[in-house]
């Protein structure tokens, strides 16, 4: 909801630039002066809530990938029981926690690296064998 607020707030500083450059004069008054300083500080506003939109957007798709790899994990039967932790940051996944075969840890960071979005997968797992 307040990056849809954030939006609305860019829109109406657009309209004010818009309409505020169409009255634009040659010798502008104190309060035309001011009215630009004004649009240029809601313009500069603006960016940075741009921006920090974009950085809200890389944390749902990192938050997505994350989901998709837990849940490829608890379809694949040798992998549901086991002790594997998922942590995804700006498409790079770590895999970390343990398991009980070179194999399925292998399978883990295969299947991790499938999903769509991931960039690169850091295997940090550990083979704990079954006594």
């Amino acid at each position: 909801m307040k990056v849809a607020e954030r939006f609305k707030i860019i829109g109406v500083s657009m309209l004010l630039v818009a309409g505020l450059a169409a009255c634009e004069k040659q010798n502008p008054g104190p309060a035309e002066s001011a009215g630009k300083n004004i649009d240029r500080t809601m313009d500069q506003a603006g960016q940075k809530i741009g921006n920090a939109a974009d950085k809200a957007g890389v944390a749902i798709d990192d938050t997505e990938i994350t989901a998709k790899i837990k849940a490829a994990f608890m379809a694949e039967s040798g992998l549901k029981t086991l002790q594997i932790s998922v942590d995804t940051v700006k498409g790079v996944v770590t895999l970390s926690g343990s398991v009980d075969t070179q194999q399925h840890s292998d399978t883990a960071k295969a299947m991790a690296s499938a999903v769509s979005g991931v960039n690169s997968v850091k295997n940090e797992l550990v083979i704990i064998s079954k006594k």
